[in-house]
């Protein structure tokens, strides 16, 4: 999915980095993002992960499966570019 997204921030020409990375990780990077994307197959965490979240004022946003089952790149980005604004 991230690599869709990629695709779609490069075509449009946007400056937004995007990564992959596991809910372990949370801790070691929740300080230098903007938006948390999780996949739909990771619902369970929402609540956990947007308290965290609340204390970064980061944006934490379950992915719809409509778009991340076929890993289109194009939607993703508009659903976080709806997230920042």
């Amino acid at each position: 999915m991230a690599t869709s997204i990629r695709k779609a921030v490069q075509k449009r020409k946007l400056d937004i980095s995007v990564d992959a990375r596991s809910d372990s990780e949370l801790d070691n990077y929740i300080d230098n993002i903007d938006c948390l994307m999780i996949g739909p197959h990771l619902k369970y965490l929402e609540a956990e992960i947007a308290e965290k979240a609340a204390t970064k004022n980061v944006k934490v946003a379950i992915m719809d499966p409509k778009y991340y089952s076929i890993l289109d790149g194009e939607l993703a980005l508009d659903h976080i570019l709806q997230l920042l604004k």
